[in-house]
């Protein structure tokens, strides 16, 4: 999935002649961080990836996995334990960090797809 944000993204740079193409390091950084966090909890907790799609937009970048559940994404709850340090649950908290819009649509054959807009210059 990172290989196909990666690619929309050099096609962008190049239809651009390189000019404000692809976005600054950080951003690039971002959406690629989100379309991962977005495939792993799709396989972890959604019963596996059933499409995946990246469009470039007026300088975003629109992520958007379906997968075979149903159930809307929550963050995991850990309980505070001072001195340990906490596995799992932070996918969700940091796509919502990053992405500046998010949608969760049911699928009419079941599923949901999210959908989540990435800035790919600064605010």
């Amino acid at each position: 999935m990172r290989e196909a944000v990666r690619h929309a993204l050099e096609e962008d740079v190049r239809r651009s002649g390189g000019r404000d193409g692809a976005g600054d390091a950080v951003a690039v950084g971002d959406a690629l961080l989100v379309a991962s966090q977005l495939t792993t909890n799709a396989m972890l907790h959604g019963g596996g990836v059933t499409e995946f799609e990246v469009m470039l937009v007026d300088r975003e970048i629109r992520l958007s996995v379906s997968e075979h559940s149903r159930e809307p994404p929550t963050p995991a709850e850990h309980p505070a334990e001072p001195g340990s340090m906490r596995i799992g649950g932070h996918g969700w908290p940091i796509i919502c960090r990053l992405a500046r819009d998010i949608t969760i649509a049911e699928l009419r054959a079941g599923g949901k797809c999210i959908t989540a807009v990435v800035p790919l210059s600064p605010h």
